[in-house]
């Protein structure tokens, strides 16, 4: 039985490419790239498809509809999504749409640890990312305007996405210029000393009766 705990970017674009016809894991993957859904799910390796249909063909969500062959080319085995799938992928859309917190990029990560860099090397790397910032978002505001004709709600995810990276590039450019004055800094000395403090208040917290 699937249930919703069980939820995958790539489960749902496969249930959601299903929904509209049967057909073999090779379309499946074509209409993900032809459909753009591969710059909002990774599927950088190539089996991630063929895997992601076998999970949801084993939770009941999609089921073999027969097989399919093309003049050249060898039998291909055909998927059709389930009256359960397609209850799970409207549920999944849902709990997608509403819920936050259930990411976890690497970019959060490697600034929760910054001061283990010098503010120097901070902001090479940071000016690196603001440049690779500029890009995407001209490259989405390209996408965005070369299907100008294409109903909005069927780009959605890419409006989105512009307005995640013109508000990372707003932070990184303020970050940064604070980081060039002086305003954010920090040396070797004073993270052992913040590391100290720290842990002098937990140790005395912890002999604290509660």
């Amino acid at each position: 039985m699937a249930t919703t705990d069980k939820r995958s970017a790539l489960g749902l674009t496969v249930l959601g490419i299903l929904a509209a016809e049967p057909m073999h894991a090779y379309r499946i993957q074509k209409l993900i790239k032809d459909y753009g859904k591969d710059r909002v799910v990774n599927v950088r390796q190539r089996a991630s498809v063929y895997q992601a249909i076998e999970r949801l063909r084993a939770l009941g969500l999609i089921r073999v509809e027969g097989t399919a062959r093309a003049e050249g080319r060898p039998e291909r085995t055909v998927y059709a999504v389930t009256e359960e799938g397609l209850a799970t992928a409207r549920s999944w859309i849902k709990e997608m749409l509403a819920t936050t917190g259930s990411e976890f990029p690497e970019f959060p990560v490697g600034l929760s640890f910054l001061v283990m860099v010098s503010p120097e090397e901070a902001v090479t790397q940071l000016e690196a990312r603001l440049a690779a910032v500029d890009a995407e978002l001209a490259e989405v505001s390209g996408v965005l305007a070369e299907t100008a004709q294409v109903g909005r709600v069927f780009l959605v995810e890419e409006e989105y996405r512009r307005a995640l990276l013109s508000a990372e590039h707003r932070w990184l450019r303020a970050f940064v210029a604070d980081l060039r004055s002086g305003v954010v800094g920090w040396s070797e000395e004073w993270v052992r000393q913040a590391a100290a403090e720290f842990a002098a208040r937990q140790a005395e917290e912890g002999g604290r009766p509660s």
